[in-house]
């Protein structure tokens, strides 16, 4: 059945492309939303690890929940995180999963993806690859991964059945998807919906 996409997908791209660039270079900005070590222990995330990290993996962290507070990754599982962002989320997966696992991050901003890549080599990762994409068209093999995660970032698409059914097709048989993201339980008006602003705000 065909379905209606109600904002133009590329100019919210790019609305959000902006708003995140924001927070890569100037994590220290005025934001309407909670980021970085602040954040992350809002969220439960284990702090002892979160206070291992340096401030280049954790300052531009941006996430709305804890998708680790839905099952702990296994030692040897490949993961791929939806706009990994820093990579705040695949450093924590890179530690879960051991040097046996990988952990694939794809985000779309080259400022994102530029920090991120700084901050695993500076932890020393060598079971971390950033690499750039979208969501509803991501650059990961047909059935390479044991679990996907994703922290605040499908609501942020316009067409999220074309990103779930990316989900199914990079997933092995029997993989796992944990994420964390907004979600309203009430009804949205269409001119709500139509108001590429809001999606951003």
């Amino acid at each position: 059945m065909a379905y209606e996409i109600m904002v133009d997908a590329a100019t919210l791209r790019e609305q959000v492309k902006g708003k995140y660039r924001d927070v890569a270079v100037n994590p220290h900005g005025s934001f309407h939303f909670h980021i970085g070590r602040v954040q992350a222990a809002r969220l439960g995330y284990d702090e002892a690890l979160t206070a291992s990290f340096p401030d280049s993996a954790v300052e531009s962290f941006v996430g709305v929940a804890n998708p680790f507070a839905l099952r702990t990754l296994s030692e040897g599982e490949q993961v791929v995180d939806l706009g990994s962002g820093g990579g705040f989320d695949c450093f924590v997966a890179a530690t879960q999963v051991g040097p046996r696992g990988f952990v694939l991050g794809v985000d779309m901003t080259e400022e994102m993806l530029a920090k991120a890549r700084g901050a695993a080599g500076r932890l020393g990762l060598e079971n971390v690859e950033f690499r750039e994409g979208l969501i509803e068209d991501l650059p990961v093999e047909t059935g390479w991964a044991d679990v996907v995660i994703s922290n605040g970032v499908i609501n942020l698409c316009a067409d999220k059945r074309r990103v779930f059914a990316e989900i199914q097709r990079i997933l092995r048989p029997g993989g796992i998807l944990q994420f964390a993201d907004i979600a309203n339980g009430k009804p949205v008006p269409e001119a709500a919906i139509r108001n590429i602003d809001l999606w951003t705000d």
